[in-house]
């Protein structure tokens, strides 16, 4: 094949990807050196149709010793195959970033011989454009389980973000659609570079000559429908991974049937409500300081499909409304629906002038028709009383934005 074929082969096999925005990362430009990475993200990726692109996104390979069912590059799948050299990637990424097509790289790859082998490759990727190109744009890199950590501690050296799939939520699910790959030889690399990003921090704070290691931090990215877990079982490992493996972003990938397997569930279509909907509990963990056990408590373990998390949790605790907006702590403004961090925060500004009216609090830039359901001001309350008008009220103001949000997914997959 032709460069350009074999590119546009394994720019098409990574689009299953998710996990590859960026952010965190403050590379400075090096003398003589090209381009820098900033803490601006860039969430944008190389596509197969021609879209702008911010970030090259592509597989060294799609030839793989795996043969993970649900995958489109598994061994025994008949599909083309190809492969980059790493002189062949260099010069890409270079030539892209001089014309300006891209602002950094994200490269992962199948599994050719071994981790090890598949690593170094990466390796002697990333440290060429470092060091033969002085290449200071933004780098991605996966993390590949069961690779040597030495490998690992070298390649963090060069790269700004890291990451390593869990792909399957649950051990049982990793054996049956992923016999070959293990939980911990997954969970493995995860720690590594939680560890070794803790030594870093401490060293560096000594003397900043010490090179960073994963200065953006790792990620990790889980399918959502390929095997049977509950919302529930997902949203635990998400906060798990939080906490105990220092991790800067979990993503969720809709499971699209593109391969037949005897263990895949037989789908129409990708569940992107649900993809949805983890990533609004995803964010209600990181910055609203719910719990998972608060969002799908054991009687609810999946998400309802027509209210988000956040109105779902203040449905089943309609004891705690309404709050008065002029007395009510930063803490629970944020449980309101319609009230963000931003909009709480305007809220303790504005009261530190006097209380509130109906006309200063919309100034803040809550959503109004949710908000004015969970509060009170002044304590006067503007909203429905009644559980069953409200719930009806909440569906038909979301079912609209929902489902042009869906038709928009759905024309990208």
């Amino acid at each position: 094949m032709e460069l350009r074929d074999r590119l546009a082969l394994l720019a098409d096999a990574a689009k299953y990807d998710v996990s590859c925005s960026s952010s965190g990362s403050r590379r400075g430009r090096q003398a003589g050196g090209i381009g820098n990475a900033h803490y601006a993200g860039i969430c944008h990726s190389w596509a197969a149709d021609g879209r702008c692109i911010s970030l090259l996104k592509i597989l060294m390979t799609n030839s793989c010793i795996y043969d993970c069912e649900y995958c489109v590059n598994r061994r025994s799948h008949d599909t083309p195959r190809a492969m980059l050299s790493v002189e062949e990637i260099v010069h890409v990424t270079m030539a892209f970033y001089r014309r300006n097509y891209i602002e950094g790289l994200f490269l992962s790859s199948g599994i050719i011989r071994s981790p090890d082998y598949t690593s170094e490759l990466l390796l002697r990727t990333a440290r060429l454009l470092r060091e033969r190109e002085k290449f200071g744009g933004y780098i991605h890199m996966k993390a590949i389980p069961g690779t040597d950590p030495k490998i690992l501690e070298e390649l963090g050296r060069y790269v700004d973000r890291m990451s390593v799939n869990m792909e399957l939520p649950s051990e049982s699910s990793l054996k049956l659609l992923a016999p070959q790959k293990s939980r911990s030889a997954i969970l493995s690399p995860m720690k590594f570079i939680r560890d070794r990003l803790q030594e870093n921090r401490e060293e560096r704070r000594r003397s900043r000559k010490v090179p960073a290691f994963v200065p953006a931090g790792q990620t990790t990215q889980l399918i959502v429908g390929a095997s049977g877990e509950s919302d529930r079982q997902i949203l635990h490992l998400t906060e798990a991974l939080y906490q105990r493996a220092s991790l800067k972003r979990v993503y969720y990938s809709a499971y699209v049937p593109v391969m037949q397997g005897k263990h895949l569930p037989v789908i129409a279509r990708p569940p992107l409500l649900r993809e949805n909907r983890l990533y609004q509990a995803d964010w209600l963990l990181r910055f609203y300081q719910f719990t998972a056990d608060e969002l799908l408590p054991p009687s609810s373990p999946d998400f309802d499909p027509e209210l988000d998390p956040k109105a779902c949790w203040a449905m089943r605790h309609r004891e705690l409304f309404p709050v008065e907006v002029n007395r009510a702590p930063y803490e629970m403004l944020l449980r309101i629906p319609g009230i963000g961090r931003r909009s709480a925060w305007r809220i303790l500004n504005f009261r530190r002038y006097g209380d509130l009216s109906m006309d200063s609090l919309q100034r803040t830039g809550l959503v109004w028709k949710r908000a004015r359901h969970f509060l009170t001001v002044r304590g006067r309350y503007y909203g429905s009383g009644d559980t069953l008008s409200l719930r009806t009220e909440l569906v038909s103001e979301k079912a609209g934005q929902a489902l042009r949000e869906m038709s928009l997914f759905e024309g990208q997959v």
